[in-house]
């Protein structure tokens, strides 16, 4: 524990600073930029709520109860079926404020100190921080250009069993998987599911970029495929509508949600968010998205001609075919934790790789690129800047007309 003298001790010699503002490149955000914000839209949609629900905010949960916004629950259901596949009550359905409570909420009512879970390898690092935390191991699962490789899967459920150990769940982000951007198809997460029945494991699916995928066209969620009551999920709006919007969701069965519940102990999740994408959602999701869905492509693509035109041979990464990031390879020579320390000290801020997966050590040649946020011409201005650093640093890459060498 901390004393709280030593706390002001270090603020007062300056160890503790506040947030400065975001570098002129910054390609660590996991979300959208200003302009696709849906403002006149949600303006809208605020004037008429405020004026026909606004008294409604006098009382906590609104008379929804402390699940959330019934109409919005009503909404998630209408929309899950219809994009995911899934069959949902409202009543399975608790609004969170964002999907980081949904994922602190899960782990508080299944995990315990020394617990064992199995996760994708190259995880969002948010999940391996959160089961850090909790004193939980966490087994790595190997991935393809599909995903969570089933094999893989099979070996750690066996090798645990062995060892009388038994996982407390299959951590999962099969749609648009963060880092790597993979798309697991219909045949694997089938194939996950009968693992996970054969070895009687629950699966947290995490599925907050599924309405990303460039294309429009994504498999069912895995929670669609389950006839057993084995997947929890978890889903957001901060990724399609405004990441301080803070609105996300837990789908879970009765009576796992009953012990959910009891831990949310905020009074409740912001009723005006809630309550404005209820107005909103119905008329203008759909719309919304397939607009973000182009500006998404174009900056992938100006972010995969930049990388091509920068660093050309010396890195590697696969297209991506949704969503907001890049996981790039360097040569093994390159050390991303340095390159983050001395790029974000000139203005370029990256995910190191070794944060990002399980085996951090084996993966410092790995970076994530987030390309939601920035403009297309910051995105080439940022890449060109990162390469010359990078070569400063690493002499990579090795050759490249583009960058300038002393």
């Amino acid at each position: 524990m901390f004393e709280f003298s030593t706390i002001l001790s270090a603020a007062a010699k300056g160890d503790a600073k506040p947030f400065s503002g975001y570098p002129p490149f910054h390609f660590v955000g996991g979300n959208i930029d200003e302009p696709t914000v849906p403002t006149e839209a949600l303006a809208d949609a605020v004037g008429d709520v405020i004026r026909n629900l606004g008294h409604a905010m006098g009382k906590y949960g609104m008379d929804s109860g402390p699940q959330g916004h019934l109409p919005l629950r009503d909404i998630i259901c209408k929309q899950l079926k219809r994009r995911a596949g899934m069959s949902v009550d409202p009543s399975e359905v608790l609004l969170t404020t964002g999907s980081l409570q949904a994922m602190d909420l899960v782990n508080k009512t299944l995990l315990n100190n020394g617990d064992v879970v199995l996760v994708e390898a190259a995880n969002y690092a948010g999940t391996l921080t959160k089961l850090d935390a909790l004193g939980v191991s966490y087994v790595g699962i190997e991935l393809d250009n599909d995903g969570m490789r089933m094999d893989a899967l099979e070996q750690a459920l066996s090798d645990l069993t062995a060892q009388g150990r038994k996982p407390k769940y299959i951590f999962t982000i099969p749609t648009v998987q963060n880092p790597t951007g993979s798309v697991m198809p219909l045949e694997r997460r089938l194939e996950m599911l009968a693992l996970a029945k054969r070895y009687d494991v629950p699966i947290f699916e995490d599925d907050c970029y599924a309405d990303l995928v460039f294309s429009g066209d994504r498999p069912p969620a895995i929670h669609a495929l389950d006839d057993e009551h084995r997947v929890i999920y978890c889903g957001t709006f901060s990724k399609t509508i405004a990441p301080a919007l803070r609105v996300g969701y837990l789908v879970a069965p009765w009576p796992l949600m009953g012990h959910i519940l009891p831990l949310k102990t905020d009074a409740g999740s912001g009723a005006l968010e809630q309550i404005v994408l209820a107005e909103f959602l119905p008329r203008n999701f759909d719309n919304h998205v397939e607009g973000l869905l182009h500006m998404l492509r174009e900056k992938a693509n100006t972010l995969c001609a930049s990388l091509d035109e920068y660093f050309g041979a010396d890195v590697e990464y696969r297209k991506p075919i949704g969503g907001i990031y890049l996981w790039v390879t360097f040569p093994k020579s390159v050390d991303t934790n340095r390159l983050y320390t001395v790029a974000l000290g000139q203005g370029v801020e990256i995910n190191p790789g070794a944060l990002w997966t399980v085996e951090g050590a084996d993966n410092k040649h790995r970076m994530r690129l987030c390309f939601g946020h920035p403009t297309n011409e910051n995105i080439r201005e940022g890449v060109a800047k990162l390469a010359q650093i990078c070569f400063e640093e690493f002499g990579v890459p090795v050759r490249s007309g583009n960058v300038e060498r002393e």
